[in-house]
């Protein structure tokens, strides 16, 4: 297996929940070719887990920091964690 892939969890905060912050993640991730999901959770938070190549989830996380015209991200942390070859596509769960 490569030294390349990764897996990571980020979390971003602010006003990410209901102005379609999962739908710009999912197009943005699926643009960079990686594999996972995104979702809101109870906190008004947003989880993505993404598996790839490691350039592009820092990529990825690039652009969940900044996040698009509706949204206001305040703060986005990531943590890495060993690729395990889990999903099949990128998706958006609820």
């Amino acid at each position: 297996m490569s030294d390349n892939l990764k897996r990571a969890e980020i979390i971003a905060g602010g006003r990410v929940q209901g102005v379609g912050f999962r739908y710009f993640v999912l197009r943005k991730a699926q643009g960079l070719r990686l594999l996972g999901y995104v979702e809101n959770l109870y906190s008004g938070e947003v989880l993505t887990v993404v598996e790839g190549d490691k350039a592009m989830i820092e990529e990825l996380f690039k652009e969940i920091k900044i996040g698009h015209s509706y949204a206001h991200v305040s703060k986005c942390t990531i943590v890495w964690h060993d690729y395990k070859s889990e999903f099949k596509n990128f998706e958006v769960r609820f």
